[in-house]
């Protein structure tokens, strides 16, 4: 009697797990990585209140919303430093791609999709540890939030948002293979926060910087972050702050994944 073997089918869930626990590691092991993306927004927090504060007081509505500037920079040191630290997936991934890792990954049983999957993972993890990190620093200096819902959709948002700018930079990680082309393209998160509402409000922009702040989708969940945390819960708030920010990560997932294909297709 002949009995016929089921073909082996990899577990992915397993083995993203086992990917992610390595990309997080590797977070953990290099501290002077994380460092620079927890110090500069907490500088620029600091530099802007001092900045801004009796200038924006002299605004009668803008005061009586937000009693602190720090209450307005929360959420915007929060996505700051979210998206100086997600650009480490891409340059992990090109560093595996540099060192050879990524192709022993491609001669072994390992789904592909949990080699994008582990990877982003990592970024996901940072994101949600720098907004607690963030939202404990502010508020001991005297920012205020008004619960722990609005604390945990910036949460949410903030490891979605991990995944979104992490996932173009794996993205260029896997087109080039260079972790200097990923941090090449580091200037562009500047443009993308800068050109945002994250450190003025957009009410009180005009000429092209307001309109480009209009249409900028960072403007989209800071201001319904702000909305949260200053004024208290509302669904409608929350729903825009994730959806925008599943929507950028469900954008990067996808060409992800075809970066990764096209590798695997030329590798063939």
């Amino acid at each position: 009697m002949t009995v016929a073997l089921a073909p082996h089918r990899p577990n992915v869930a397993r083995q993203s797990l086992v990917l992610s626990r390595r990309a997080v590691l590797s977070i953990v092991r290099q501290p002077q990585v994380v460092l620079p993306s927890l110090f500069f927004p907490l500088f620029f927090a600091a530099l802007n209140a001092a900045a801004f504060d009796r200038i924006t007081a002299a605004q009668p509505d803008f005061a009586a919303q937000y009693p602190s500037f720090l209450d307005f920079l929360l959420p915007a040191t929060v996505l700051q430093g979210v998206l100086f630290g997600s650009t480490q997936a891409g340059t992990e991934m090109a560093n595996d791609i540099e060192m050879g890792f990524f192709d022993r990954l491609l001669a072994s049983p390992v789904s592909r999709t949990s080699i994008l999957v582990g990877r982003l993972a990592g970024g996901a993890a940072l994101g949600a540890a720098q907004a607690v990190f963030f939202a404990v620093v502010l508020v001991l200096f005297g920012a205020q939030v008004t619960g722990i819902g609005p604390v945990l959709v910036l949460v949410v948002c903030s490891s979605l948002l991990a995944v979104g700018i992490g996932g173009f930079g794996v993205v260029l990680g896997i087109r080039t293979g260079s972790a200097e082309a990923v941090q090449g393209a580091f200037p562009l998160i500047f443009v993308l926060m800068f050109t945002s509402s994250a450190f003025f409000p957009r009410e009180l922009m005009t000429g092209w910087y307001g309109t480009v702040a209009t249409y900028n989708p960072i403007s989209w969940i800071l201001e319904a972050l702000r909305e949260l945390l200053t004024l208290g819960w509302s669904t409608t708030e929350a729903v825009v702050a994730v959806a925008t920010s599943a929507g950028i990560a469900a954008l990067a997932i996808v060409v992800a994944l075809r970066a990764l294909r096209r590798r695997l297709v030329l590798a063939a």
